[in-house]
């Protein structure tokens, strides 16, 4: 089952809208601003920049009447990303250092803080192996959040991120129904 969101030009679901179950890269050619949006259901995440840069906040199903002054961003999604429902193990590796240098830990469930679990001091790159998986700028999931699908990360710099390390990571799992 296909995710689906629709974007609003208003708060309160004013305004022209945007239908869509896909990745999106560029938002404002169909709309010229959004200010709310309503998940019907998947997850999906935003961006405040095109081809899925910038900073990014993850979407569930529910209603969003003013998620833009809700999560302090400017009054723009510039793309959107689909999340794809993942059934089965999660694993990540995550390293101290940039181009998967340092200190190495797997791991296979969430983890609230890096430092207290494995003495680890930064996480500036990863592997994810298996899942979907977001990583926070802080502790218990706080600051701003990145998404990983399977693949390598050597360095969070070239996702686009103004944040090079992460303290806190968590899968994503069956709440995109």
């Amino acid at each position: 089952m296909l995710g689906k969101i629709i974007f609003y030009e208003d708060r309160n679901f004013q305004g022209r809208q945007y239908e869509t179950s896909n990745d999106c890269p560029e938002l404002t050619s169909f709309l010229s601003r959004c200010q709310s949006c309503r998940v019907e259901s998947g997850c999906f995440i935003v961006y405040d920049r095109p081809n899925y840069m910038g900073n990014q906040y993850f979407m569930r199903k529910g209603e969003y009447a003013d998620y833009m002054s809700m999560m302090g961003m400017s009054d723009c999604i510039r793309s959107c990303r689909t999340i794809p429902m993942h059934r089965g193990q999660f694993r990540l590796r995550i390293f101290e250092k940039e181009n998967f240098s340092g200190q190495m830990n797997e791991l296979k469930d969430d983890c609230d803080n890096i430092m207290e679990r494995y003495r680890m001091s930064d996480c500036m790159s990863c592997q994810v192996m298996d899942g979907q998986w977001l990583m926070y700028e802080q502790p218990n999931f706080r600051g701003k959040m990145m998404y990983l699908r399977p693949g390598e990360y050597r360095s969070f710099r070239d996702q686009g991120m103004s944040s090079t390390r992460f303290m806190s990571m968590r899968r994503i799992r069956d709440a995109c129904n």
